[in-house]
């Protein structure tokens, strides 16, 4: 189930919303998470019962760590202090289980490939693995893996008290509006709210104005620019131009089409009374890469710096160990978005830049150019890295490289693309994402304050997104697939 669904605006949400607030306060978490399950079961409900499986261990791994298992308020580890060998245990039971099923689902197919590729290579095909087993992957759980997983380290490191409610904590884990595609919510952020938390007017008008102004990027901007990138991805080689006009159209799918999802779950927070952090901070505004990496899925950046980066050392053990723990963080933050080479040689990408950019004391090295220049060129270095992101494997991707540089020929029905990708509703919908992209405001921040005049501006935009909706047969969420 998507949020840009029939099914989702019309049926789903009202009914959530109905019930949740007819409930009393006592059992809207748990209505909550019943409907969050029906939701993520929407699709396949076995993997219902793999959230549930590590919804159990990590409960019952932070109240072993807190000792909540007795009566009476769970402590707060100190901050900091030292930890018997139960509490290591719990810990390393929590994370290596997450780790071992993101390994499992995401990874088996990827290294049974590589595995036989190998041995192919070497000569030797009796040692190949052949296996019918083909592992199906779960939605969103790369990000609920990793957002339970914050639990644990949080109870484990003083940052958070355990909670001794389970269905408080299930609600957290299985909570539908970031569960498939983030923002990745930390349990430190939100609990005091499952605590208590107000529910305002303010609060849900907002919630409708974030819901709307993501619909409308997802609908009118994401979709179309979207469908240009697939046709001319599909038709490489193309001509030079093509290939720019699809990779530009892609970098903006990309964002409008993650950026919307992050907008549409937290106004639908707001409208249950949860406050969730800004994900995204216009991006493609960043005058560097190290720039580009604070303003880009924010909640995957910071997790990756406090759960990854800082316990492998972070900057503090020498400048050699600084750039390889860099490389390292964007080396398997490429691998955490997909199980293929392309993914790697993205993250890689970036980790490089990243470094270089250290080098220089986390600036650029066109430091020195106006900064309308410095952001334009970092626009293209990070399209230049979706290549890689987009492609369905290396050869792909390197063929669409030499396409960008007239390279490599042109397809045999190149020649059609113009009457398919620059008709008068495809170039609309690229200037006007062009000028949301590099003029517009940040949605998290716009509508902070709602006045009148855009209270109308995002009630026009739900409904003409909502009439462009039930027309459009194109509609895919990229996130969906990590």
């Amino acid at each position: 189930m998507v949020f840009s669904s029939q099914l989702f605006f019309f049926y789903f949400l009202p009914l959530v919303l109905l019930v949740y607030y007819a409930s009393p306060q006592r059992l809207r978490h748990l209505g909550l998470t019943v409907f969050s399950y029906v939701f993520y079961g929407w699709a396949n409900p076995w993997f219902v019962l793999l959230m549930l499986a590590t919804t159990l261990i990590d409960y019952a791994c932070g109240l072993w760590m807190a000792g909540g298992f007795r009566r009476g308020q769970v402590p707060l580890l100190p901050p900091g202090g030292g930890r018997s060998m139960g509490q290591k245990i719990a810990l390393a039971l929590t994370v290596v289980s997450h780790l071992a099923l993101l390994g499992f689902f995401k990874y088996f197919n990827f290294a049974i490939e590589n595995y036989n590729s190998l041995i192919q290579a070497l000569g030797l095909s009796a040692w190949q693995w052949d296996t019918a087993l083909r592992v199906t992957l779960p939605l969103g759980i790369s990000f609920y893996t990793f957002q339970s997983m914050s639990y644990t380290i949080d109870v484990y490191r003083g940052d958070a008290r355990a909670i001794r409610s389970f269905i408080d904590f299930a609600c957290f884990v299985s909570m539908f509006p970031q569960l498939v595609a983030g923002p990745i919510i930390r349990f430190s952020e939100v609990a005091d709210q499952l605590r208590f938390r107000s529910h305002t007017t303010e609060k849900f008008a907002r919630g409708i104005a974030m819901f709307s102004v993501g619909m409308a990027k997802k609908i009118l901007l994401a979709n179309p620019c979207g469908k240009v990138a697939d046709t001319v991805f599909a038709a490489t080689p193309a001509s030079t131009m093509d290939s720019w006009y699809g990779l530009v159209a892609y970098s903006f799918q990309i964002y409008f089409d993650f950026s919307a999802y992050s907008d549409m779950a937290i106004g639908l927070g707001l409208m249950m009374g949860f406050m969730f952090a800004k994900n995204f901070d216009s991006p493609y505004q960043s005058a560097s890469i190290t720039e580009f990496w604070r303003r880009w899925h924010i909640s995957l950046s910071t997790w990756l710096r406090d759960y990854l980066y800082v316990p492998l050392g972070g900057n503090r053990r020498g400048t050699a160990r600084t750039y390889a723990n860099l490389a390292i963080v964007m080396l398997l933050g490429g691998l955490w978005h997909g199980a293929a080479w392309t993914f790697v040689i993205w993250g890689a990408i970036h980790g490089g830049m990243l470094v270089l950019e250290r080098l220089r004391g986390k600036t650029s090295y066109y430091e020195k150019l106006p900064r309308a220049a410095r952001v334009a060129l970092t626009f293209v270095l990070v399209s230049f890295a979706w290549v890689f992101f987009r492609s369905s494997d290396l050869p792909s991707a390197l063929a669409f490289m030499g396409s960008l540089f007239g390279m490599g020929g042109t397809h045999s029905g190149s020649s059609l693309l113009g009457g398919l990708l620059y008709s008068p509703y495809y170039l609309g919908c690229f200037a006007l994402a062009a000028s949301v992209v590099w003029g517009a405001p940040q949605s998290w921040d716009w509508t902070r304050r709602l006045t009148w005049r855009r209270a109308v501006v995002c009630t026009g935009l739900l409904w003409t997104s909502l009439a462009v909706m039930v027309t459009q047969a194109y509609n895919p969420f990229i996130y969906f697939i990590f």
